[in-house]
């Protein structure tokens, strides 16, 4: 599980263990990691993580984010990048002995490139289309509420016993079909607009990774949280329709 060590001046502050999908970083105590000090922003930056993947964004801070001693506003983080907010060193270490998809090989060998995105902002649609408070670690955790729950416990069982298909609705790849098969696929454009798709025990789950703009589920919009999707979901990533359905 990667991790990171918060330094000043070379001393180690803390050692913080990413065991969730959205870490935020800032002044404000409402930050899964605050630093109290001036140069950093309330709501300064962002980490999501999905499986051994991390991604940073900037949240419009006023004095920037670097990493390795560049400004960023998002950058897939490597293992042994560094950081650095004001003052303070954040770096990013991955337990190289678990196996597993580099950001990189992710985006190459998933499904970004049958489903890429037009790069022009004219070209809405390429892919196809046939319409068919609790602490761990220093960091808060979050918990589910009833509803999602109850989809959990509701659908837990037969998911694991079936493959999740996407069939793509719209554009000219109208009626193709990709098996979900792989622990991560990735949909989308980088530069543009990214989504996850994590398979898992209880389901699939889509996460927003990347651009200004979610993608939708049902014609409403994720937040920054994964979404457990429930079979025959419709979802929209750049007005490509695509939906997710179990086979037995």
């Amino acid at each position: 599980m990667p991790k990171l060590i918060l330094s000043m001046d070379g001393l180690v502050l803390k050692e913080i263990v990413l065991d969730k999908e959205r870490t935020s970083i800032g002044r404000k105590p409402n930050n899964d990691i605050q630093i109290d000090n001036l140069a950093i922003s309330g709501q300064h930056a962002v980490i999501t993580c999905i499986l051994n993947d991390a991604f940073l964004e900037d949240q419009n801070s006023t004095n920037g984010t670097y990493v390795n001693g560049q400004p960023v506003k998002k950058h897939v983080l490597h293992n042994n990048d560094v950081v650095e907010l004001g003052k303070y060193r954040l770096k990013y270490l991955v337990d190289t002995s678990q196996p597993g998809l580099s950001p990189s090989e992710m985006v190459e060998t998933s499904a970004l490139k049958p489903f890429e995105m037009p790069a022009t902002a004219t070209d809405v649609a390429p892919p196809g289309s046939r319409p068919a408070g609790t602490e761990s670690n220093g960091l808060r955790t979050q918990v589910l509420g009833a509803d999602a729950l109850d989809r959990l416990q509701r659908t837990a069982m037969p998911r694991m016993e079936q493959v999740g298909m996407l069939q793509v609705l719209s554009g000219a790849n109208a009626g193709r079909e990709l098996e979900l098969v792989k622990s991560m696929t990735t949909l989308g454009k980088p530069g543009r607009q990214v989504a996850v798709i994590t398979r898992r025990p209880q389901g699939y789950f889509i996460t927003h990774v990347e651009g200004a703009v979610f993608p939708t589920v049902n014609g409403r919009a994720l937040d920054a949280q994964a979404h457990l999707l429930d079979d025959h979901d419709i979802i929209d990533i750049a007005g490509v329709k695509m939906e997710f359905f179990l086979r037995p």
